[in-house]
């Protein structure tokens, strides 16, 4: 499998070691697309994959999967040129499908592209529990509270503040780098207008926390992630990294464990 990733930032290194250095996937990245020319330089030569800043150029590859790895600006730029060239994608940057339409668009250039979109679970679980119960409509409630040191929002704070609540459409809107979350639970889930989000800055803490909560016609779920960042970057959750990894390896899978 020929794998293509946007990309030069952390994500994006530690999916070029785990891939083309320790095997941990079924195929190899190629090739890397990106605008930070000494970012790229540095991940074609150390991970041996050829560097693009020309996206038609990275494209025209025989690549089967793209993984998006950059920001929602750049994945709202870039994800429709993916599809429509009828490579398999991996968004990283959910928060890109804040507007529904363009996730409409999306989902309708690869269907007849007869391609494949992946969303990842991300930093948190519990996705195949929404979908299962919302599968009837009996999906009544879900929130996510999400807990995170000062140093991963990129800000300084002595005490813990809750520093917004509402919806998951709003939480997106401000906090477009920390909580992509929000977005992929709300898709599985009830909708972004309808799925709440607090999120608390709290300078106690070692570890990055989102607890979820569903309620509905099946029962009640909580769930508590304490995630360990990643060591180059406190703003990024391992799990999230490990999440896009997870996929490639289940790609083409005989067997299919959850929804």
């Amino acid at each position: 499998m020929n794998i293509g990733i946007i990309g030069t930032g952390n994500i994006a290194t530690y999916l070029l070691e785990q891939t083309n250095i320790n095997h941990k996937a079924n195929g190899r990245i190629t090739a890397i697309f990106g605008r930070n020319q000494e970012a790229g330089q540095r991940l074609s030569e150390q991970f041996e994959a050829d560097f693009y800043t020309e996206l038609q150029g990275f494209l025209d590859l025989p690549l089967d999967i793209v993984v998006e790895a950059s920001t929602v600006e750049a994945a709202g730029i870039y994800l429709k040129d993916v599809v429509t060239h009828k490579k398999d994608l991996i968004v990283s940057s959910v928060g890109v499908f804040k507007d529904a339409a363009f996730l409409d668009e999306i989902k309708g250039l690869a269907e007849s592209a007869g391609t494949h979109v992946f969303l990842p679970s991300g930093a948190i679980g519990g996705l195949d529990v929404l979908q299962s119960a919302k599968a009837a409509g009996g999906l009544k409630r879900v929130q996510i509270t999400t807990r995170k040191s000062p140093a991963s929002l990129g800000m300084e704070s002595d005490e813990e503040e809750v520093l917004f609540e509402g919806s998951a459409y709003d939480a997106v809107e401000k906090f477009p780098k920390n909580v992509n979350v929000a977005l992929v639970l709300a898709l599985a889930g009830i909708g972004v207008k309808q799925t709440k989000v607090r999120v608390i800055v709290d300078p106690a803490i070692e570890q990055n926390t989102h607890t979820i909560e569903a309620e509905g016609d099946f029962g009640r779920m909580q769930l508590q992630v304490e995630n360990h960042p990643m060591p180059s970057n406190p703003k990024t959750s391992l799990l999230a990294a490990l999440s896009i990894l997870a996929v490639l390896q289940n790609k083409g899978q005989a067997l299919r464990i959850g929804n």
